[in-house]
């Protein structure tokens, strides 16, 4: 169990409310203004904000100053609570009293957490609301000139995360490979030769353009673009760094000619 005691004796506090309750809020990519305006009138009421790693400090700053802000980030291999942990300190926030809102980068029903999250408060009878933020992949992809469906190449879109809850990656490959389709893969910079050799072992051209969207939205965003087979030699010789969106089809050919933000640095290109 957490001490809620130690946690809320930080700053100043105005008198919590009779009845808590948490708010599940998406962020979005990275992008303060991407915000939608009921997530801001939602964060600025805040007793108390629980928020991840990916969560900008452009929209950190816009969160009242009276609110105790709590990290609890997790990246590959460090978490700073379990997933378990966080679950047992919404829960408490929320009974005592406080208007509790949950900060997710993206959208928190998108690879999120969210869900799980909002059935464990539910089952402890604890106030849920939700507010839908732009999920990176929509969002970066956009602003970046990348379009994930254009009907002369993708009537459908996947987005796809490369990390299960087990660890391991079971995806089903051959329905990823599917004509018409575009795929954006979450957290999938690791799992770059396994995404590559398994898509084209099961049938993908090797020619296949990608991109991978690092920072997507922010002022460092940066763009490389490549094909499928060398997929790991560009990362190899890039280095993004998370977080990073992995898109895959033919919509990314279009990257220069729908490209029109002048602010967006020039992409990388590869041989």
């Amino acid at each position: 169990m957490i001490a809620i005691e130690r946690l809320m004796r930080a700053g100043d506090r105005q008198q919590p409310v009779r009845s808590g309750e948490v708010w599940l809020v998406g962020a979005g990519p990275g992008d303060a203004e991407l915000l939608t305006l009921k997530a801001l009138r939602v964060i600025r009421r805040a007793d108390v904000v629980v928020f991840d790693r990916l969560v900008s400090p452009a929209v950190m700053a816009l969160l009242p100053k009276k609110a105790l802000c709590i990290d609890v980030g997790k990246s590959m291999g460090c978490h700073t609570l379990s997933q378990t942990e966080i679950d047992t300190l919404l829960v408490e926030l929320a009974q005592a009293g406080n208007r509790v809102v949950r900060l997710k980068g993206g959208d928190p029903f998108i690879f999120g957490r969210g869900g799980e999250e909002m059935v464990h408060l539910q089952r402890h009878g604890v106030v849920c609301h939700v507010v839908p933020g732009i999920t990176a992949a929509s969002g970066c992809a956009a602003v970046s000139g990348i379009p994930l469906t254009h009907r002369d190449y993708a009537q459908s879109v996947r987005f796809v995360t490369g990390h299960c809850r087990n660890g391991e990656v079971d995806l089903d490959w051959r329905g990823l490979v599917t004509a018409g389709q575009t795929l954006v893969f979450y957290m999938g910079l690791s799992l770059s030769e396994t995404l590559t050799a398994q898509l084209i072992r099961h049938g993908m051209a090797p020619q296949t353009p990608l991109a991978i969207v690092e920072r997507g939205t922010l002022p460092r965003q940066r763009v490389l673009i490549g094909t499928l087979s060398a997929l790991p030699a560009l990362i190899a010789k890039q280095r993004p760094v998370s977080p990073s969106l992995l898109v895959i089809g033919e919509v990314v050919s279009l990257y220069r000619t729908t490209n029109v933000i002048a602010a967006l640095p020039e992409p990388v290109l590869t041989a």
